[in-house]
């Protein structure tokens, strides 16, 4: 700082000659007496950076104003050493208690050398405020610190880099998702991290071209998949970090997906997988004959179908213990793959029932795998010191003759595996065409149908639906009952597959559909909120005003939709699928419940269920017959609710007969269950006395509710 010109030491009495050179400074400042440590004189930035008037400062002693231990410190020495110099960060107090962090400079002013320094000479304080700036780098350090904390709590690893490509900052979780040294990140050696990240990649030439590429255009925002050396999968996504308007730089945020895809992929094995052995399961099949299928029409070639049924396996389980049971069903499945070509594929279909797919196959080729099973069948099992035979009946199926599709040929070989069966077992026989004898019988039975419908033989009985971990009454499924004045009771099973074939199942199913939903009307007229499940057929879901026909009978019946739940077959959507989401969105318009019915029976596409509006999987009632015993069924079940869960679907399984099966939905996280367990079908009356008369109706599912006992 500059020496004021002083000729001649001035009165300390007297210190107007310098008020005007101190207005002259933009710095706070005191002119201080070298020996009665007074202040002479201030400046108006002094004052207002004081809150004081000049009047308060004039007169007083500086160490009155000192705040810290070492502006008492210099005082104390500038009494002995007038060239003391002190400039440094200090704190001040404003007048109205608040602390300064001010930047403060004391000079000494001589008047001339000969003069002692107890006898004369003045002190010039000069005062910058820097309150402002020092909160600004305060909360900058905070927001840094907050910044820093943020990157490392998330579990993404987080990379910011300029517009150059080089690192400003990163996380800890990015320097262990990719291994990268400590010598490396604290160096900041840019090149020496990106070619250890390159060398980390299985593909570094693609992985370096897409960021070179990312780097180029500033404003990209970007989404990869990376796949690694060491097998693991990251997603990187880049977006470009701005400031006041203009790129920066860009942030890379890498989140590994590994365990996310493996379990994707467990679930994907678990649903076309058998888990006892190992096999394909059902639905894998029928993927695989439609695969065939397609091939065969191309090459205009043949396929052969075979399913192997254990003859009185049952025997096992109730001798030796399903353990051993277990281990013979693994060994068969190990002996059917050895008996075939590499071309062909073996799967477990149910319990003790495979299907061997044989590819480019006439009838003396299929015979000839069948004779192979045969013998390699023939051979003793020999399990620790036991010994025993074990034969099968096999029933073949040949496309196109036996079938069109997955289904038919299916039923084909098994209807031939049962006639093995009823012929005395341990033999093959192929699918032969239904007699003439049949066929009139058919004709018949499809006449009567006609004619029950028409003089109202039909009537509909209702199942609850129970809710596993509350035990309450959520729905009731709608079932179709016929009683012929000769014949007595025909079951559904007998008579609506002939009713599929001849077409008659469109109008018997509307009439299912009409009851059902005017009989749940009627319970929400008497203050009972009921759901109702209907069965649709694949024919009459694809008749092109089935849309309308429940929108009248909604309409008709004064029904709210959500009380309305249609229950479709796997095989609904394995025709036009885009034909089937399109009506399957017209109906979820109309506000009534879907659920895909026998779930696991078919084969349809996790990617479909994915799209299709659909609220519940029905597990088929053959997987839950054998637990919790049968590891093949406990596998199967578990992975459809596994796979429900990840769909956000409900959960039901049907024909739950004992509460052992209850208590194995229940642990495996099931929603819902229907089975003689609780009830067999009902009347409506019987529905009625069984649910509500009892007085203990109870909320129904997806936030519907019973009124049960609530009379109108």
């Amino acid at each position: 700082m500059n020496v004021l010109p002083f000729q001649a030491a001035p009165s300390t009495s007297d210190p107007a000659p310098y008020a005007a050179l101190l207005e002259g400074l933009l710095e706070a400042t005191w002119l201080v007496d070298g020996q009665s440590r007074c202040i002479l004189a201030v400046n108006a930035a002094a004052t207002r950076l004081l809150g004081m008037p000049p009047e308060q400062l004039l007169g007083q002693v500086v160490e009155s104003l000192a705040q810290t231990p070492e502006d008492v410190l210099f005082w104390q020495e500038a009494a002995t050493d007038p060239r003391a110099l002190l400039n440094s960060e200090t704190m001040m107090r404003h007048a109205e208690g608040h602390l300064l962090w001010v930047t403060r400079r004391i000079t000494f002013i001589a008047p001339g050398e000969s003069v002692l320094p107890t006898r004369g000479g003045y002190w010039l304080v000069a005062m910058y405020d820097q309150t402002r700036q020092r909160q600004s780098e305060d909360e900058r350090e905070a927001l840094v610190a907050e910044l820093q904390a943020t990157l490392e709590s998330t579990a993404d690893g987080i990379l910011v880099a300029d517009l150059a490509g080089r690192m400003r900052s990163f996380n800890r979780r990015f320097a262990s998702m990719w291994g990268i040294p400590a010598d490396l990140l604290r160096e900041r050696d840019d090149e020496a991290v990106q070619l250890w990240m390159r060398r980390s990649v299985s593909d570094a030439a693609a992985y370096a071209t897409r960021l070179a590429a990312i780097q180029d255009a500033p404003l990209l925002q970007s989404s990869d998949i990376l796949k690694l050396l060491d097998g693991r999968v990251l997603e990187r996504v880049s977006l470009p970090q701005f400031s006041r308007g203009r790129p920066i730089g860009r942030v890379y945020s890498y989140r590994d997906l590994s365990e996310k895809l493996a379990a994707s992929q467990r679930i994907e094995e678990l649903a076309h997988s058998d888990m006892l052995t190992g096999l394909p399961n059902r639905r894998a099949l029928g993927e695989r004959i439609e695969y065939m299928k397609a091939v065969a029409k191309r090459e205009n070639s043949l396929f052969a179908l075979l399913n192997v049924d254990l003859d009185r396996f049952q025997q096992i389980n109730e001798t030796l213990g399903h353990a051993y049971g277990d281990r013979v069903l693994k060994e068969v499945a190990e002996r059917l793959k050895d008996c075939l070509r590499e071309v062909d594929s073996v799967a477990r279909v149910s319990g003790d029932q495979f299907a061997l797919l044989i590819h480019q196959a006439d009838a003396r080729g299929a015979e000839h795998a069948a004779r192979r099973v045969q013998e390699t069948m023939s051979r003793p099992f020999s399990f620790d010191t036991l010994s025993f035979t074990v034969t099968c009946s096999t029933g073949i199926a040949l496309f196109p003759g036996d079938g069109s599709n997955a289904d038919e040929l299916m039923a084909s070989a098994e209807r031939a595996m049962h006639w093995v069966k009823e012929s005395g077992r341990g033999g093959f026989h192929f699918h032969r065409p239904r007699k003439e004898v049949d066929l009139l019988s058919r004709m018949r039975l499809d006449h009567a149908m006609r004619q029950a419908l028409q003089e109202a033989q039909f009537r509909l009985h209702f199942q609850p639906q129970i809710a596993l971990v509350s035990g309450q009454v959520i729905g009731a499924e709608a079932l179709i009952r016929w009683r012929d004045p000769l014949r007595g009771e025909i079951s559904p099973s007998e008579f609506i597959p002939v009713a599929e074939e001849s077409g008659f199942v469109v109008a018997i199913g509307e009439w299912v559909l009409q009851q059902a939903v005017e009989q749940a009307s009627a319970w929400l007229r008497k203050g009972w909120r009921m759901p109702v499940a209907v069965n649709v057929s694949a024919l009459q879901f694809q008749q092109s005003r089935f849309v309308d026909t429940v929108a009248l009978a909604l309409r008709s019946s004064g029904l709210p939709p959500a009380l309305l739940e249609l229950e479709l077959t796997e095989g609904i959507l394995l025709g036009d699928a885009e034909e089937a989401l399109h009506r399957l969105k017209a109906l979820a318009a109309l506000g009534v419940c879907m659920s895909i019915d026998d779930f696991g029976t078919g084969y349809s596409s996790l990617a479909y269920l994915k799209r299709f509006p659909i609220q519940r999987l029905k597990i088929d009632r053959s997987f839950i017959q054998g637990l919790p015993a049968d590891a093949s069924d406990a596998g199967i079940v578990n992975a459809i609710i596994q796979m429900g869960q990840a769909l956000r679907l409900h959960v039901i399984a049907e024909g739950v007969e004992t509460e052992a099966q209850r208590e194995f939905l229940a642990r495996a996280g099931c929603d819902e269950f229907q089975g003689f367990l609780y009830a067999p079908a009902l009347d409506a009356a019987a529905f009625e006395e069984r649910v509500w008369r009892s007085g203990k109706a109870p909320p129904g599912r997806g936030g519907r509710h019973l009124l049960g006992g609530l009379l109108s």
